[in-house]
């Protein structure tokens, strides 16, 4: 069946469907929403059928139709494959912009102080970073690579193995002088101790229950606690003497090596059931641009 016209149509449709908006669908292609409007008209006359139920008020003003919703999953497939084949056309290069899916504190912690490294190295690569907790769509988000930490399982992903890492508790240089700084395991029932709830609830995530019981520490509550949901802020709280974080290595290795906190016990290892992994399509694995930043990662890791 002979294509229509209008590809442009096409992106309309699937944008209005996204963002049940012709308004929102328009900012995201950087026309007028009458432009959308008119588009999307064009490919309803040419196919015949509506393509949405409008509804002049409430918060969806546009809902696609049974027949749109079902058609939806294929167009998205087709319009992914086409950007596949555009950055296939540019295999010999480098060149452009890599969009790159961490967590906020993976960013902050441990990505954003090497990447001048590999933007020296690779000068001709834009890397545009998305920062989120929550799992994101890479075919519909653009995403063409990630670094994620867990168990290794992600629907629809290659997870490449990264860093493993250990947890240990950290503390401010300060504390560690003063005499009533934690000479034991026990001890540390008697200060504030900063838990980490970026991933609560995730299965395998360290706590400090956990590694308690790997010293020998059981059944005794500590007397005080910090509870925050972000990593760097954990780290951060404990660099500002608020209390003792559980520290895993990958996050608080820049920090430890340069004194702005003091590993304590380092004879107890306790390694993290969880790991980071590099992540993405199968089918973009050969894009150079993702090539060149993961081989680059691999080398940071090595350091």
């Amino acid at each position: 069946m002979k294509l229509p016209v209008h590809l442009n149509a096409l992106r309309a449709f699937e944008a209005s469907a996204r963002h049940q908006s012709f308004s929102a669908a328009a900012e995201e292609l950087h026309v007028t929403p009458a432009a959308v409007g008119q588009l999307v008209r064009a490919l309803e006359d040419w196919l015949g059928t509506p393509l949405f139920h409008r509804s002049s008020s409430g918060r969806a003003r546009l809902t696609a139709t049974d027949a749109a919703e079902r058609a939806l999953t294929d167009i998205r497939a087709g319009f992914d494959r086409l950007s596949l084949g555009l950055e296939r056309l540019k295999e010999g290069s480098a060149s452009g912009v890599l969009t790159v899916t961490v967590s906020p504190s993976f960013a902050a912690k441990w990505l954003l102080p090497r990447l001048e490294r590999f933007h020296a190295a690779w000068p001709d690569t834009d890397v545009r970073l998305d920062t989120s907790l929550k799992p994101v769509d890479f075919v519909a988000q653009r995403i063409d690579v990630g670094v994620r930490y867990g168990a290794g399982h992600w629907p629809g992903l290659v997870a490449q193995p990264f860093m493993a890492e250990d947890v240990y508790p950290v503390c401010a240089p300060a504390l560690a002088r003063q005499r009533t700084r934690p000479r034991k395991p026990a001890d540390l029932l008697e200060h504030t101790l900063v838990h980490d709830l970026s991933m609560d609830g995730s299965s395998g995530f360290p706590t400090w229950d956990g590694w308690l019981r790997h010293a020998g520490v059981a059944g005794r509550a500590p007397r005080r606690g910090l509870k925050i949901n972000n990593s760097a802020a954990v780290l951060q709280a404990a660099i500002d003497n608020q209390g003792i974080a559980l520290a895993r290595s990958v996050m608080a290795h820049d920090d430890v090596a340069a004194g702005r906190l003091v590993r304590l016990f380092p004879g107890i290892a306790f390694a993290s059931p969880l790991a980071y992994y590099v992540v993405y399509r199968a089918e973009c694995a050969s894009l150079p641009r993702l090539v060149a930043f993961r081989d680059w990662l691999d080398e940071e890791a090595r350091r």
